[in-house]
């Protein structure tokens, strides 16, 4: 059988670590552990992955630092799975690069459930290649869906996945006002449970790349009391 995807998983709880490599190895993956942050950083530049699992609480170089590291040079879906449960960590986690966060005690089957969805909207823009590329047009700002690319004024912006579903989400609908909600089960694919923390990292995170001025936005405009839509950039 072929192997499917390469998973790098960090966590320094050998326990879980054997778990979810055992159980995610059943399921046709591929897995390399890294035990602590320096060992999570020399495999990130060792092999590509399709996809990190990222614990935060991690000894000599901690998570969030591997995060940012891994970041400089990589937009590959990134999930962090942590004990730490606060809206406060959630928003930091997000806010610096990751893609999904799952919080401690977990079940192995809603991991594999967020690892096949972030997997899926990344590698649904790879299919496309030899594929005649759709180009999206707004202003300044053009997106490659052939290519997964993203350019300002002709300069490349380096979007994680869920960052580029949602631009392409507004790109594609540029008259439409999305809801938190509407946005929450589109671009995640799951149940809306009232966590509009997610959504407004990852909004506030596309604007810091795509915005001169992330206060007073032209690209990503806030509709107060319904959610979010395109500006008009014609």
């Amino acid at each position: 059988m072929t192997l499917s995807h390469k998973i790098l998983l960090v966590e320094d709880d050998a326990e879980i670590s054997e778990m979810l490599k055992n159980y995610l190895s059943a399921e046709n993956y591929e897995i390399v552990c890294a035990s602590d942050g320096a060992a999570a950083c020399r495999e990130f530049d060792r092999a590509q992955f399709d996809l990190v699992l990222l614990d935060l609480m991690i000894p000599k170089v901690n998570g969030m630092d591997v995060m940012q590291y891994i970041r400089q040079s990589s937009v590959v879906p990134i999930i962090i799975v942590s004990a730490k449960d606060s809206e406060t960590d959630k928003a930091l986690g997000l806010g610096l690069g990751a893609d999904d966060y799952i919080t401690k005690p977990f079940s192995v089957t809603e991991v594999l459930a967020r690892i096949k969805a972030n997997i899926r909207r990344t590698t649904q823009y790879n299919n496309t290649a030899g594929e005649t590329p759709l180009i999206l047009k707004a202003g300044d700002l053009q997106m490659n869906l052939g290519d997964y690319t993203v350019t300002r004024r002709g300069t490349p912006v380096e979007l994680t996945a869920k960052e580029f579903d949602i631009l392409k989400l507004l790109l594609q609908n540029p008259k439409k006002v999305y809801t938190k909600e509407q946005i929450y089960s589109l671009i995640w694919n799951d149940a809306y449970l009232g966590d509009e923390n997610a959504v407004n990292v990852h909004i506030s995170r596309l604007r810091s790349k795509l915005e001169d001025d992330a206060h007073d936005p032209r690209y990503v405009l806030t509709v107060w009391g319904i959610g979010y839509k395109l500006g008009d950039l014609s």
